[in-house]
């Protein structure tokens, strides 16, 4: 890859792990939508998941950091959620799922999710834990289901647990910047006992350098300066580009 094509790639990146990473999110969505678009789209769609995988541990690390920090991480509600994603995960990493029916479907779930939390932004809803059962059948099923996209899973589970008033946005947030971490290095094991490891490092570390730059600003923004209310709008956005880019990549745009 060479410039301008790279220079390209790495502001798309860097703005990518900014937004993402303000509401606790990794952006492997957005990762995997940028390069799909390069000229390493070539190789097998299972390295673009290793590369969106990998930039995820540095963006969500960051993300979780700064909640955590901030003091919205609930080790209580967090736990059952990860027993039942991280094996969940691995296994879907193993998977390859091809087909627009199943992109349609995704798209869909992404954009309903969006527009009840936005229709929802202003509702004050009391915040009732789920039940340990109820919490790890929940998060086994976002980690088979994100280990077989390649994400880290981040868009299911926020929305899933504010709109259930699981958690409060800032909670919601932290929680989810610790299941992508987790998620995303249980499909990067998956994946590389599936075909081995496919990283270019002459590609990886510029990518791992524009992505820090955003994470750190995106997480510091959302964690310490935007309130509830700005986070939930933000992943309405962040929910909305996700469908969209899945949408253009059905239609070939």
């Amino acid at each position: 890859m060479l410039w301008p094509e790279l220079g390209v790639v790495l502001v798309s990146l860097a703005l990518i792990a900014a937004l993402y990473s303000s509401v606790g999110h990794g952006g492997g969505s957005g990762y995997l939508a940028v390069l799909s678009l390069t000229t390493i789209a070539v190789s097998d769609s299972m390295w673009l998941k290793q590369y969106a995988w990998s930039l995820n541990l540095i963006v969500a690390g960051l993300a979780f950091w700064h909640y955590r920090t901030g003091g919205f991480l609930n080790r209580g509600l967090v736990v059952p959620f990860l027993i039942g994603s991280i094996p969940m995960a691995a296994i879907g990493g193993y998977l390859q799922v091809e087909g627009s029916a199943y992109d349609v479907l995704l798209s869909l779930v992404l954009v309903f999710a969006a527009w009840r939390l936005l229709w929802s932004s202003n509702e004050e809803k009391e915040v009732v834990r789920p039940g340990s059962y109820l919490a790890v059948a929940s998060g086994g099923g976002i980690g088979f289901a994100s280990g077989m996209i390649g994400i880290g899973g981040g868009i299911f589970l926020s929305p899933l647990l504010i709109l259930r008033g699981w958690a409060n946005a800032k909670e919601a947030a932290a929680m989810a910047a610790l299941f992508i971490w987790l998620n995303s290095l249980s499909g990067l094991v998956g994946s590389s006992l599936s075909g081995g490891i496919g990283l270019d490092l002459e590609l990886f570390v510029p990518f791992a350098g524009a992505v820090l730059i955003g994470g750190l600003i995106g997480s510091k923004y959302g964690s310490e300066i935007s309130g509830q209310a700005g986070i939930r709008r933000l992943l309405v956005v962040v929910l909305l580009i996700a469908a969209s880019k899945r949408v253009m990549g059905i239609l070939g745009i």
